[in-house]
C-alpha cells in the first residue's frame, strides 16, 4: 500500500508561513495522540515529520510492530522446519519481510490519515529547526515553510547510537536494526555487536530463522542488571538456539572481506593466544588458526577452517612474524587479536535522543549531560511554552512511555486542576521478545539488597503450569520479590511463554497498592499462564 502524499506539501508555493496554535516536530506516539486531541477542541496543529516512511513514528515502521512481526514468522519458520534448510530458510525469510512490509506500510497510511484527514491539522513532510522561541523552519521538497506556534511540542524520538569504529560507516553488510529489518536477503550468518534487549531480540530471531548469529559483548558480564539466575536461563535459551556469545570483546575495525562479506578486527581480554597485529594485515581467510565461537574464556580451540556458509562467523588468529628458529611465535598480551568473517553486521549499542539539526539553542531549550532535552516533572523544556515528549526527553524508550507523556502534557492544557506529572508515573513493565518472553517490573533481587530492604525471594518454574506444557512451552523461571513484614509486590521477573500478557496483571496489583495475597488468591480462568501467579505469589 502506498502513502498518499501529504496534503500540505504544495503548502509553500501557496503559503511559505503558517501561523497555527501548537507545532509538533516528530510523528511518534505522543505527538500525533496530542495532535488529535488538540484538533479536537479546535485548535489548528502543524505536524512536521522528516520522513514519509516514519508517519506514525518509530513503533509502526522501525520499531516494536516489525520487530514483532518478524519474531512472529521466525517462531513459526522454527516450528514448521522452514529454517532447516538453505531453501525453505530464504523462502521464509522472504515471507516474513513481504508480511512485515504490509502490516507497516498499511499501518503508516492509517496514521497519516488520521491526523492529516482532519480540518484541523497540517501534516508537513521535512526537517524542523528552530529559528526562535516560537519560529521554527521546516525544510520541504519544495521550499522551506515558516512556522509560528504559541505552543511547541519535541516528539522527533531517538537514533541507534553508533560507536566509533573505523570503518563502521562505511563497510557494506553494516546495519543498525532498522536496515536488519529490511533485507531482501537472509543473512547465513550474523554478528552483532551489543548484547542489550534490543541486540538479543534480534539475535532470537535471525536464530530461529536459521542464521549462524554471534554476540559480542564488551564486558564479562552478560545481562548485568539482571539478577543473576533470570541472566543465566536468558543466556542458556539463547545458547540452545544456537546463539554464540564472545565476552570481552571490543571491535577496533570493520572492513569489506574477501568473500563479500564484513570483516571485523576483535580484541578478546584475556585470552592466552593472540598478537598485537593489525587483523587487516593478514587477508580474509589466510590466519594460520581457526576457532568455532563458543563463547570464549581464556583459551581457545582451534578447529579446521569452513566454508560452509551455515556455519558461525569465522575467527582467524593473527599471528606475528616467525622466531629467530622459524617457529611460530604468539604474543601474550592480555587480549588476542581476531579477524572475524560473517555476512552482516548488526550494530546495536543502544539508542541516543535524536536532536542533530534541531538548533535548539535558537530557542533557549537546553540538554542533559547526556545529550536529551532537558525537562521537568511537567515535560517542560527550559524554553517557556516548549514541552519534550517521547525518546527525545531521556526517559524510558518506550511506545507507552511517550503515550503516558501525553497525558503529562494533555493535563495541562485541558485546565486540569492538579496536571498529572512524571512522578505520578508507577512501575513501568517491560518486555523483552525473546524465544522465551522475559518480562519485567519494579525491582529485581539486586536493587532489592542494594536498596536495603527486608524481603522474601518467590519462585516458581515455568515447567509447574500447566498451559506452558500445554502449550509445549515449559522453558523459563517466574520470580517475584516482596517485602517481608507487608506483603508489599516490590518487583517480578517472568521468563516465560505470555510473560508480555501476565507482566501487566503484577503491575495493576503494583500500581493499587495490593499485597502479594491478592494475587496468591485471586481466581483465575483455567488453563492461563496468569493463574501461575496463584503459585508464584503463595
Amino acid at each position: 500500500m502506498s502513502i498518499s502524499t501529504p496534503n500540505a506539501i504544495s503548502t509553500p508555493r501557496t503559503s511559505p508561513t503558517i501561523t497555527t496554535d501548537a507545532l509538533i516536530i516528530g510523528f511518534g506516539k505522543g505527538g500525533k495522540t496530542l495532535a488529535a486531541k488538540l484538533s479536537a477542541a479546535g485548535r489548528k496543529v502543524v505536524v512536521a515529520e522528516a520522513s514519509a516512511d516514519m508517519y506514525g513514528g518509530t513503533c509502526i515502521n522501525i520499531g516494536c510492530l516489525p520487530s514483532k512481526s518478524l519474531i512472529l514468522s521466525a517462531e513459526q519458520a522454527r516450528r514448521d522446519g522452514a529454517n532447516s534448510t538453505p531453501e525453505t530458510r530464504e523462502a521464509a525469510f522472504e515471507a516474513a519481510i513481504k508480511e512485515k512490509r504490509r502490516v507497516t506500510s498499511m499501518l503508516r497510511d492509517k496514521n497519516y490519515h488520521k491526523l492529516a484527514d482532519q480540518d484541523n491539522i497540517i501534516v508537513i513532510t521535512g526537517r524542523a529547526h528552530f529559528t526562535g522561541p516560537h519560529s521554527v523552519e521546516i525544510a520541504t521538497a519544495e521550499g522551506p515553510v515558516a512556522v509560528t506556534a504559541s505552543k511547541i511540542f519535541i516528539n522527533t524520538g531517538a537514533t541507534p547510537r553508533i560507536p566509533d569504529i573505523p570503518g563502521i560507516h562505511t563497510t557494506p553488510g553494516v546495519y543498525t536494526s532498522t536496515g536488519l529489518m529490511d533485507l531482501d536477503d537472509m543473512p547465513q550468518r550474523l554478528v552483532i555487536i551489543g548484547s542489550g534487549f534490543i541486540g538479543l531480540e534480534f539475535a532470537s530471531m535471525f536464530a530461529d530463522f536459521g542464521t549462524a548469529v554471534t554476540v559480542l559483548q564488551h564486558n564479562a558480564e552478560f545481562l548485568p542488571r539482571e539478577d543473576a539466575d533470570v541472566a543465566a536461563a536468558i543466556r542458556a535459551q539463547l545458547e540452545a538456539q544456537g546463539v554464540k556469545f564472545l565476552f570481552n570483546a571490543d571491535t577496533k575495525a570493520i572492513a569489506p572481506a574477501a568473500d563479500g562479506g564484513v570483516r571485523l578486527s576483535v580484541a578478546v581480554k584475556g585470552m592466552t593466544r593472540g598478537a598485537s597485529q593489525a587483523c587487516d594485515s593478514t587477508p580474509a581467510g589466510t590466519g594460520n588458526a581457526h576457532t568455532d565461537i563458543t563463547g570464549a574464556t581464556d583459551t581457545t580451540t582451534t578447529t579446521s577452517p569452513t566454508s560452509n556458509p551455515t556455519d558461525h562467523a569465522t575467527m582467524s588468529h593473527v599471528q606475528t612474524k616467525p622466531s629467530d628458529d622459524g617457529e611460530p611465535r604468539f604474543a601474550e598480551p592480555a587480549e588476542a587479536r581476531f579477524c572475524l568473517t560473517t555476512d552482516a553486521v548488526l550494530v546495536a549499542t543502544g539508542r541516543t535522543p535524536n536532536v542533530e539539526g534541531l538548533h535548539l539553542e535558537a530557542a533557549g531549550v537546553e540538554l542533559t549531560e547526556r545529550g536529551a532535552v532537558k525537562v521537568d516533572d511537567l515535560l517542560r523544556t527550559t524554553a517557556a511554552d516548549i514541552w519534550a515528549l517521547g525518546d527525545v526527553n531521556g526517559g524510558p524508550q518506550h511506545t507507552y512511555i511517550s503515550l503516558d507523556d501525553y497525558r503529562v502534557v494533555w493535563s495541562q492544557l485541558n485546565g486540569s486542576d492538579r496536571p498529572y506529572t512524571v512522578k505520578d508515573r508507577k512501575h513501568v513493565p517491560s518486555s523483552t521478545f525473546l524465544a522465551t518472553p522475559y518480562s519485567r517490573v519494579g525491582l529485581n533481587e539486586r536493587e532489592a539488597k542494594a536498596a536495603g530492604l527486608d524481603y522474601v525471594v518467590k519462585r516458581l518454574p515455568v515447567a509447574a503450569v500447566p498451559k506452558a506444557q500445554v502449550m509445549r512451552r515449559p522453558d523459563g523461571l517466574m520470580k517475584a520479590i516482596v517485602e517481608r513484614n507487608t506483603g508489599r509486590i516490590l518487583g517480578a521477573m517472568l521468563l516465560s511463554v505470555e510473560s508480555h500478557e501476565v507482566i501487566n496483571i503484577v503491575k495493576l496489583a503494583m500500581d493499587l497498592d495490593a499485597p502479594a495475597s491478592t494475587l496468591r488468591d485471586m481466581v483465575f480462568t483455567h488453563p492461563t499462564i496468569a493463574e501461575a501467579l496463584n503459585d508464584l505469589f503463595a
